[in-house]
């Protein structure tokens, strides 16, 4: 029996999307030891995984701190008993813990992520639009090239069930016959939101509709206090801020009928329980190969007539147009008929 270490340390983003290929590997060779490292807040999304996956949970900010802390991980992770690594991240601290492995003899291999694409992409001037490989393709290509390749079968943490509804109920009640939309209107970088004035006109409409619930999603004072404030305005609204643990959450998504996201993680995790995303793209492209897991281009909400975009691969630029034009130019009229259409 082999032992395959996974590294990806961060984004949330980012590391649900090792999800799917994970599961696939896991899956795909049962015989096989699969031991993801990652923060250990990152632990709900592998809980409902196959058996042979073991999540080791890096405390970055403590006992992991700095270089004497990951050298304390890597330590720890040796005595495991590794036999292949796969660095799914490519960051000093993965690259680190890579290094002393190679030394050992231990075959490693590691991510590629295509700057030189995603910069064409991206630039100002002479854009290349050319879909870049996603980071799902990305990862699996690393486990190929250690000997283990995929096929990318997977549809949900809970495979074709919902996930848990025993602590859900006592926060949300039971759904019923109502129709249930996720809303998750913030993302990391503000070149990836959407104005919250133009986001409350689609609340407001959306909250008025007959046999709906409407649920949001995000954390952090300022974000609860934006959903305070629409919670006081429009009815059938509920803020999730602070309610749920990401385990619980995973599992209200999974019976969300839709989900409202920016290019962000609460897309990732929608997908990751196999519900249909809408998604809004300003500064960042789906081109840049993060589209959610098996969510539909037809699904993305983005301006296609901007020169300017995409400029950024992460959302986190200046407008140089100072205008926001990839956002302000996307009518609330054409969010809601997306989310309309999907749940009639």
């Amino acid at each position: 029996m082999a032992k395959i270490l996974v590294l990806r340390f961060t984004a949330i983003g980012d590391v649900a999307m090792t999800v799917p290929i994970v599961h696939a590997l896991a899956t795909q060779y049962p015989n096989d030891e699969v031991i993801m490292v990652s923060r250990k807040q990152m632990q709900p999304l592998f809980e409902s995984l196959p058996n042979n996956v073991t999540f080791i949970g890096a405390d970055l900010k403590g006992e992991h701190n700095g270089i004497m802390g990951i050298m304390k991980l890597y330590r720890q992770l040796k005595q495991m008993g590794i036999d292949y690594v796969a660095d799914l991240h490519f960051v000093l601290r993965s690259r680190l813990i890579t290094s002393r492995f190679r030394m050992l003899g231990i075959p490693c291999a590691f991510i590629d992520k295509g700057r030189a694409g995603k910069h064409k992409l991206t630039r100002r001037t002479n854009k290349v639009m050319e879909r870049q490989r996603s980071s799902f393709l990305r990862y699996a290509d690393v486990f190929a090239e250690l000997g283990f390749p995929v096929a990318p079968n997977f549809t949900s943490i809970y495979g074709e069930e919902n996930g848990p509804v025993n602590q859900l109920q006592k926060e949300v009640g039971i759904k019923g016959n109502t129709k249930w939309v996720g809303i998750a209107p913030f993302a990391k970088h503000n070149g990836k939101i959407y104005p919250l004035d133009k986001m409350e006109q689609v609340i407001a409409t959306l909250s008025e509709q007959a046999n709906t619930r409407l649920f949001l999603f995000g954390g952090g004072p300022k974000e609860e206090a934006i959903f305070n404030e629409w919670i006081k305005k429009y009815p059938n609204i509920e803020s999730m801020a602070g309610r749920l643990t990401m385990k619980d959450e995973l599992s209200l998504m999974s019976y969300l009928d839709v989900m409202l996201s920016m290019d962000s993680a609460n897309m990732h995790l929608a997908s990751l329980v196999n519900t249909e995303v809408i998604s809004i793209w300003g500064q960042t492209h789906p081109y840049a190969g993060f589209l959610g897991w098996k969510q539909l281009p037809v699904n993305t909400i983005q301006c296609e007539d901007l020169a300017c975009r995409p400029c950024s691969v992460y959302g986190n630029k200046e407008c140089y147009r100072k205008d926001f034009a990839c956002m302000n130019n996307i009518l609330p009229e054409t969010i809601i008929n997306k989310i309309l259409n999907c749940i009639k």
